[in-house]
């Protein structure tokens, strides 16, 4: 059994819409592959990236976030 790291991400689009992500992949192979990405397309949107990382990487998924207050 191997302990697969997670690594979670804040990222903004071309609409600077926030969204979050998790990654089994880490920061640099990350921004190599958004390289790559953005080399291939000309608007870049947050759920179209995480469906292109999806190829390389299954665990990849934008995480919907809300406020809690008490």
């Amino acid at each position: 059994m191997t302990d697969k790291q997670i690594f979670y991400y804040k990222i903004f689009d071309d609409k600077e819409r926030l969204n979050y992500m998790k990654s089994s992949l880490p920061h640099k192979e990350l921004e190599d592959l958004l390289k790559e990405f953005e080399s291939n397309h000309q608007k870049y949107f947050n759920p179209e990236f995480i469906q292109f990382l999806k190829e390389k990487d299954i665990e990849a998924e934008l995480i919907e976030v809300s406020d809690i207050s008490y």
